[in-house]
């Protein structure tokens, strides 16, 4: 750790007469308050009445004359007095009236007020300081007599940790040393190679540090074997802009990648980019070498060319001395190696390989059929039958229907060629034509059911087109329910038509026991329609409005129709649209899990207690923002903590999952400056803003997002929006991979997440290969995506358990909202409840409780009182059967008032809730021949449970009081 004196004390053949315009720069022993500032300048004042400053501060934040100069003594006494004479982001020249006499003074350039506020930084600089009365000027003999005061030493500048440090890369140059410097070096392009351990931070501006060294005319470096080894090269636009930047490699001994000039994509695919770089400012150039293991040491030789449009290529010889070591995991335990960014690039999980639980998919003719669902092609290529688990969902074949001036057009199509057939995936296309127009069909299937389509219509003559719309005819009997386009969880309304508008994209129609979700694709962003992210819509459907979805009935077929409207097809025209289908439920419901493996989850305080244990936990995970896993989605500066904890709670019989997504990235990364190089491929761009670190380091395009005090102020966790689908998605696979294989942790724990379906079959692929059986859950709020169960269906087929909570106003929820976008049950799962410590009655009927400790004393319902229930009954190897299905083992004579029995051999469990708006009194109706009992009158017993239910008997004929959101639990014995 640097702590002492950093000397930066070399004086320039321009400097000041006894007065050097680079002062030394230092990290404060002990930090000083924050809100101070993170930066000040120490001042040796002399014997007088007045001090007289030259401060050459070589600042790059925004407008640093509309920020405070806070200066205080030694003794913390405030100065009153300041005149300023000029300050801007180059140096500062001042007065000011010592009150303590001579001795050492600082000066807080900085200083700022706010707090965490809502989860974000509510705050700023303070406004600059009040300007001398009249009387004091004349008494001072001011602005006249400041020329003639002997100006006090600056002793050094001081940062308040190192990681608020500007030294060495972010002490800017002046603009006399610029132009000097670029005299000295008239071309267009000029280059400085820099060692990783500097990371180039501004792009406005160069740091002094290359002044004093100049350009280098070559790099040379220490690597170790099987090290990833990088550098850079800083390229400056010194006399105009440079367009289309380009980097090549001559003959190397080790394989060479520019991380900002190409890679792979998320997808695994191949790209270049020739990045722009503006006059004046400097284009990071971040360099890979791949040192393999079997490397003979010693000293190795390559050259690094670089070139722009109209700009002559030059080029950085670079000698990299390999010693005989053999470093451990590339170098990636040492994070300032920087060694991880070739994860960026990497290819993990991207494959057709079948993604567990599922197995291998299988062909006959055009009926492909999966582990869970079968579904035969019909015309274009479209399913014309989809059947999950054997049931039936459709009433007659998906259409696409093209509906012209002339009509609904009819087509000329051959059968589907299969193109690609692995136990993954299956890959079909199919063409079809008519005298004007063309459409090519390409489908695929993947093993969890999921389909995805892409239709190209293409015009041989100019045709007026009416309408284009898909089609799906649901069986009445398989669509009972509705969610998505607008609405929430509900039962499937007759008629309904909904217009583009909110985040919607998607919707899913179906009962228990089987139904389709289908996601209408094409737009620029195919994730979790956030509040962060909210894309214009698919092109192609929307058609500038003219689209829109369409509900209705005619007899015992439910039609669901995505319609796009009007418009005029040319014949350079192709209109392409894009759908993905899933059916459901994607797996079996895993009763025993849910009432097993039990959650504790307590945020701020992870680590569950001694006594807690005791209550049945299995599972807790850890959120960020605490001492174990302190920095949002980037676990690795703690993954000896996360090793330490999740070797002492496996002990104990419990399973530890971590917080670790990608929507928001800590400034705390390491990497944050080679992310910074790439522009906005991974940080988004935005207005900039938010905590002060931020403003002072990256200054500009960037967005803030969450805030978080780690220990006060100390390393405080700023996070910044990412760009969502990027090849930071690479890197989250890799860093997966590594942390399960390093911490031992047992799964994620996802927190409304922005990434695709793609990458969570990724995400298990990896946990899978190294640690079979982790766990995902999936926490949304229904205020930040306007119906999480919408949004998240695709992730349904690789997600564990459901905590769709947050917002959920559970006790204004009709029933079917709580089954199908609070239960997970129509797509076998199940959930947990959170808002408000949740409706224990409700839940129960649905098989929920809230997580331990989250629940809210004496409102509702402490889990734990309810799972010694559960324990008692032995509910873990019970059958569920709820108010749902065709043939319930329990109703009640009054439809608002609903029940799930839980079935053992000699034992019911009966959970009943109403929703009557008054209190009733209801009688249970059990159907005790399909539970093979005999029918004889019973005693329901009611054991007590705190917050929930007194302990009471009652008569199989009596009837039971319900208050309004309120319900019973309830044993029978046989």
């Amino acid at each position: 750790m640097i702590k002492k004196l950093l000397l930066l004390i070399v004086l320039l053949p321009f400097a000041l007469v006894a007065y050097s315009q680079v002062h030394a720069y230092s990290v404060a022993e002990t930090p000083w308050p924050e809100t101070l500032g993170n930066h000040r300048a120490v001042i040796e004042c002399q014997e007088g009445k007045l001090a007289h400053v030259i401060l050459f501060w070589r600042r790059h934040d925004r407008l640093p004359e509309q920020k405070r100069l806070l200066i205080l003594s030694a003794g913390g006494d405030t100065v009153r007095h300041i005149y300023r004479i000029a300050v801007d982001n180059e140096r500062a020249e001042f007065v000011f009236e010592p009150v303590s006499g001579k001795g050492t003074y600082y000066v807080y350039y900085l200083p700022w007020q706010g707090r965490k506020e809502n989860g974000w930084f509510a705050g700023d600089y303070l406004k600059p300081e009040a300007t001398p009365d009249a009387a004091w000027m004349q008494r001072q003999g001011l602005p006249a007599s400041a020329a003639q005061l002997p100006l006090s030493k600056v002793n050094r500048l001081e940062a308040r940790t190192e990681f608020d440090s500007f030294y060495p890369m972010e002490v800017t140059a002046t603009a006399a040393e610029l132009r000097t410097l670029m005299a000295r070096h008239p071309q267009k392009m000029i280059l400085f190679p820099e060692d990783r351990k500097f990371p180039i931070r501004m792009r406005d501006h160069l740091p002094y540090k290359w002044i004093r060294s100049g350009p280098a005319a070559s790099f040379s470096g220490a690597a170790q074997r099987n090290e990833y080894y990088t550098f850079q090269v800083g390229v400056f636009a010194a006399g105009t802009p440079l367009k289309g930047l380009k980097v090549r490699f001559g003959s190397a001994p080790f394989a060479l990648t520019c991380f900002n000039t190409g890679g792979r994509d998320s997808r695994g695919v191949a790209f270049t980019r020739a990045p722009d770089v503006a006059e004046g400012t400097v284009q990071p150039l971040w360099i890979g070498v791949d040192v393999p293991e079997n490397t003979k040491p010693g000293r190795y030789t390559f050259t690094v060319f670089i070139a722009a449009e109209g700009i002559p290529e030059q080029q950085v010889p670079v000698a990299l001395q390999v010693g005989d070591k053999i470093i451990a995991e590339r170098g990636d335990h040492e994070l300032w190696r920087h060694s991880r960014l070739r994860w960026l690039n990497s290819t993990l999980g991207i494959d057709d390989a079948v993604v567990a639980p599922y197995t291998a998919l299988k062909r006959n003719g055009n009926t492909i059929s999966g582990s869970t669902t079968a579904a035969t092609l019909g015309t274009l290529g479209l399913p014309e039958s989809i059947r999950p688990f054997g049931t039936a969902v459709l009433a007659a074949p998906i259409a696409f229907i093209v509906e012209t001036d002339t009509g609904v057009e009819k087509w000329n199509a051959g059968k589907p060629e299969f193109i690609n057939e692995t136990g993954g995936l299956i890959r079909w296309k199919v063409r079809a034509s008519n005298q004007r127009l063309t459409l090519d069909c390409t489908g695929t299937m993947e093993a969890d059911g999921y389909m995805r389509f892409h239709i190209a219509v293409s015009g041989q003559v100019r045709v007026p087109i009416k309408d284009i719309r898909l089609q799906l005819p649901l069986r009445k009997s398989s669509s009972k329910y509705f969610m998505g386009m607008g609405l929430p969880g509900c039962e499937t309304p007759v008629v309904y038509d909904w217009k583009w508008k909110g985040p919607q994209d998607a919707f899913w129609m179906g009962d228990v026991h089987a139904g389709i979700f289908c996601e209408l694709r094409g737009a620029s962003y195919s994730g979790p329609l956030l509040n962060l992210y909210h894309p214009p819509p698919p092109p192609a459907w929307y058609n500038q409005d003219k689209g829109g979805f369409r509900l209705y009935r005619q007899g015992t077929v439910q039609y669901a129709t995505v319609y796009s409207g009007e418009r005029m097809l040319d014949t350079t025209d192709t209109l392409r649209f894009e759908f993905a289908l899933l059916s459901t439920p994607v797996k079996q419901t895993d009763t025993w899990s849910q009432f097993t493996n039990r959650y504790y989850h307590n945020g701020s305080d992870p680590l569950p207690k001694e006594a807690d244990l005791k209550t049945g936990i299995k599972i807790f995970n850890v959120h960020h923002a605490n001492a174990i896993n302190p920095y949002i989605n980037y676990p690795f500066i703690t993954t000896d903590t996360i090793r330490a904890v999740a070797d002492t709670w496996h002990k104990k019989g419990m399973k530890m999952k971590l917080y670790y997504t990608t929507r928001e990235l800590t400034n705390q990364v390491p990497e944050l400056w080679a992310l910074r190089s790439l522009g906005s491929e991974v940080l988004a761009d935005g207005k900039g803003g938010g905590y002060v670190w931020l403003r002072e380091h990256l200054v500009d395009h960037y967005n803030p997002q969450w805030f978080t005090t780690i220990g006060g102020y100390e390393r405080s966790d700023a996070a910044l929006l990412t760009s969502g689908d990027s090849r930071w998605y690479n890197y989250y696979i890799e860093g997966l991979r590594w942390l399960v294989r390093y911490t031992g942790i047992d799964g994620l724990y996802l927190d409304d997440v922005s990434y695709d379906r793609d990458l969570l079959k990724r995400m298990r692929k990896v946990m899978d290969g190294v640690k079979p059986g982790c766990i995902i859950d999936l926490h949304s709020n229904t205020g930040f995506s306007k119906g999480p169960a919408t949004q998240y269906t695709e992730f349904f087929p690789y997600i564990n358990k459901l905590w769709f909570g947050e917002s959920f106003q559970y006790n204004n929820m009709s029933a079917a909202n709580w089954l199908v976008e609070v239960s997970g049950l129509p797509f076998g799962l199940m959930g947990d409840m959170l808002h408000g410590g949740g409706n224990p009655w409700r839940g129960m009927v649905y098989g929920m409780t809230v997580r331990y400790p989250w629940y809210t004393e004496g409102v509702s319902c402490d889990p734990k009182d309810i799972w010694k229930v559960w324990d008692d009954f032995g509910i873990a190897g019970a059958k569920m059967v709820g108010y749902w299905e065709k043939d319930p083992v329990v109703t009640t004579d009054n439809p608002a008032v609903l029940a799930t029995a839980y079935i053992r051999d000699n034992r019911l469990l009966v959970a009943v809730a109403s929703w009557a708006a008054d209190t009733v009194a209801v009688k249970l109706n059990i159907n005790w021949q399909r539970i093979g009992w005999t029918s004889k009158n019973r005693f329901i017993k009611a054991p007590a449970i705190r917050n929930f239910q007194p302990e009471q008997r009652f008569n199989g004929e009596q009837h039971i009081l319900l208050a309004p959101q309120k319900g019973w639990l309830f044993i029978i014995d046989k």
